[in-house]
């Protein structure tokens, strides 16, 4: 990835350009080259009187004359602009106030005809900051209109506009001074300096209409609203352009927060301290805000030129698509104001959605290749032989906390950009995630078939079977998925759990193989003595599953309820057991309703909940009892609506205990099951599990 540092470094901004918002942290401006030559060019014009020339074929005589008088007129003229200059400040001196009196925050009106005050006098009231004497420079520069307007020389209008132009000078630079650092003047001064430019404004659209005359160059319109407006997106500038480093941040990050924050509380103080100030017609708010959004815009736009990395180009797509719009544009404070300004997008639309396809693609294959290093970790433990964390005395894995953390803040990262991305990363995590949990069930697989040696085997298949709690709550509670959708992704964890239980069970099964045999070799003689003691070889074992949890010691307690009916079928299905009276297959039928309602009783109260075994022994024991081939042929219709998997060869094997029974009839009993009684694929096995024959 390029470094950033240079682009950063390079911004423009560094000078600050008179007129804009100055901030605490602004440093100190330099005087800018109009402001020198301004001074430069006032030392000249102080030089000299701005009295017109006299009119030609005048008489010498009348010159004295007129001479004399314009002295006088000029003395009162004086007097007449000191009064305005000092107007006020013998009683603010009097309270101990400074000499240079706060002036009106509206230009004063001259007081009554007369004479206007000389250059010098002009200057020295500007310099001492007296922004009064604008509205004296103003009927200056028209005088000098109406002097051009009737013939006056060329030289004399170039030598007296020379001075205006030089007053105005000093005069801009007073006010856009203020203007610079709107904040730091009293509310009074700025309303003043505010109202020279808006004075300006007015003068500049009239010389608009009535021309400057063929003998003057032509100077308006002066544009200082304009200034002001280039000097606030100088400040812009200046202050989003440069910031802090931060440990720990990148160059983009660092960027990003400084200029949001400064954004914000920049604005913040434009609504709150410059608008109850500023005149309609500056529209101080959108000003500023457009000043800082489009500095802030370039900026975006430039560094999505470069290669960024995955992390910046996630946060650019954050502050682009949510926390520029909500928490800056939208805050509080802002939001009414700035609805108007309509400032638009940070970035065109189609550079952000080319960002987020390229964070989309990094955010997948970041999301996948933390996945897989989590199962890399947990599997190695498994191999190790590393025990498993005890949580509430049941075995604990962090592999389902990680993936799903994993999972959760790519989805949280693409949703807090917008969310639609949110949307559109969400299936393809679930993807990647289908794929891990299929990986996960492989790996669990292949510990089990190797496994077995280790000492802590036990203990880490009941914690990964644990695990899939945690999956499988995340994806019903938090995940809004379809059926459909959770199924296939619980499918590789519904395989895991049985492969898991089938091991857990499997010296238990061992060990009721050989009681389970004694129903055949006794004949049936003490089946109840017999399935006591399964029952109780069981009940002796059950304590070993005490660190699975609730739910899953209660589907492994349905894994043995129907061991127990399954094993109990076979038994019943070897064909060594021919009964030929009826007394004796009533008598059996007795047997098999007493060990039902043992097993069912026993593994009830044990938490299982597979209350679809509950018909299977008791209906065998009535095909079993009944004689009339009618009533067996009703109850075995119904056994194969239950039970979608009962075949005619198990249907064979229980009809051959009845030794009383017609090979015509046994046909027509079997019959039944070729009717199609509208019975779906078994939800669950039973019969399928057994094999006849």
């Amino acid at each position: 990835m390029l470094k950033m540092m240079t682009f950063f470094q390079g911004l423009p901004g560094q000078h600050t350009v008179p007129g804009t918002l100055d901030f605490p942290r602004s440093p100190p401006k330099l005087p800018s080259t109009s402001e020198a030559e301004s001074e430069a060019s006032m030392s000249e014009a102080s030089s000299e009187d701005p009295v017109p020339p006299l009119e030609a074929g005048v008489a010498p005589d009348q010159e004295e004359e007129e001479a004399a008088k314009k002295k006088k007129k000029k003395k009162k003229g004086l007097a007449t602009m000191f009064s305005i200059f000092t107007k006020g400040k013998k009683k603010k001196k009097e309270k101990g106030q400074p000499s240079s009196a706060e002036p009106e925050a509206q230009l004063e009106a001259r007081p009554g005809p007369g004479p206007l005050p000389t250059v010098e006098e002009l200057k020295a009231a500007l310099e001492r900051g007296q922004l009064e004497a604008a509205r004296e420079l103003l009927l200056l520069e028209r005088e000098l209109a109406a002097a051009a307007a009737a013939g006056a020389g060329a030289e004399e209008l170039v030598r007296r506009q020379s001075k205006v132009e030089a007053l105005y000078a000093l005069l801009r630079a007073q006010v856009l001074g203020l203007l610079r650092r709107p904040l730091e003047a009293a509310p009074a001064r700025l309303r003043q300096a505010l109202a020279v430019v808006a004075e300006q404004e007015r003068e500049d659209r009239r010389a608009a209409v009535e021309g400057p005359g063929p003998a003057l160059a032509p100077t308006r319109p002066r544009g200082w609203l304009q200034l002001w407006r280039r000097g606030v997106a100088a400040a812009a500038a200046e202050r989003l352009g440069s910031w802090p480093a931060a440990e720990g941040r990148t160059e983009a990050e660092s960027a990003f927060l400084h200029m949001g924050r400064t954004m914000k509380e920049d604005l913040e103080a434009v609504v709150e301290r410059l608008k109850p100030l500023f005149p309609a017609e500056f529209d101080v708010v959108a000003t500023y805000a457009r000043s800082y959004h489009e500095h802030f815009a370039d900026h975006l736009s430039t560094m999505a030129q470069f290669e960024l990395c995955e992390r910046d180009t996630y946060l650019l797509l954050l502050w682009v698509q949510n926390l520029y719009p909500n928490d800056i544009l939208n805050s509080a404070k802002l939001a009414e104001e700035l609805r108007a300004v309509s400032l638009g997008r940070l970035l065109p639309p189609e550079q952000i959605r080319l960002l987020e396809v390229n964070f989309l693609f990094n955010e997948v294959a970041s999301v996948k290749n933390l996945m897989a290093r989590a199962l890399e970790l947990e599997s190695q433990r498994w191999v190790q032989d590393v025990a498993p964390q005890r949580l509430i005395g049941r075995c604990h894995s962090e592999l389902a906390i990680d993936i799903i953390q994993i999972v959760s803040q790519g989805q949280t990262k693409a949703e807090n950009i917008t969310p639609d991305l949110g949307v559109q990363i969400k299936q393809m995590l679930l993807e990647e995630l289908t794929v891990l949990l299929r990986s996960y069930q492989c790996a669990f697989d292949e510990f089990l078939e190797r496994g077995k040696p280790l000492r802590n085997y036990r203990a880490n298949v009941m914690a990964n079977i644990n695990n899939c709690l945690s999956f499988r709550t995340t994806m019903e509670q938090k995940w809004q998925i379809s059926q459909e959708s959770r199924s296939h992704l619980l499918n590789p964890l519904s395989e895991l759990k049985v492969h898991g239980y089938d091991v857990l069970l499997q010296s238990l099964f061992v060990d009721l193989k050989p009681l389970f045999k004694r129903f055949t070799q006794t004949r049936w003689a003490a089946p109840v003595e017999t399935l006591e003691e399964i029952v109780a070889t069981v009940g002796e074992r059950l304590p070993e599953f005490s660190e699975l949890q609730d739910c899953f010691r209660e589907e492994l307690m349905e894994a043995v309820h129907l061991h127990l009916v399954k094993e109990y079928i076979i038994r019943l299905s070897k064909r060594r057991l021919v009964l030929k009276t009826a007394e004796q297959q009533q008598q059996l039928a007795k047997h098999i309703l007493e060990n039902a309602s043992v097993i069912q009783r026993f593994c009830t109260e044990n938490g299982s909940s597979a209350t679809w075994l509950h018909p299977a022994l008791p209906t065998i024991a009535e095909i079993i009892r009944l004689q009339d081939p009618s009533a067996i042929k009703l109850e075995v219709a119904t056994y194969a609506t239950w039970y979608p998997d009962f075949s005619k060869g198990h249907l064979n094997a229980i009809l051959a205990i009845k030794g009383n029974l017609s090979s015509s009839e046994a046909k027509s009993i079997r019959n039944i099951l070729d009717i199609n009684t509208g019975a779906q694929e078994p939800s669950r096995s039973l019969f399928s599990l057994i094999k006849v024959g």
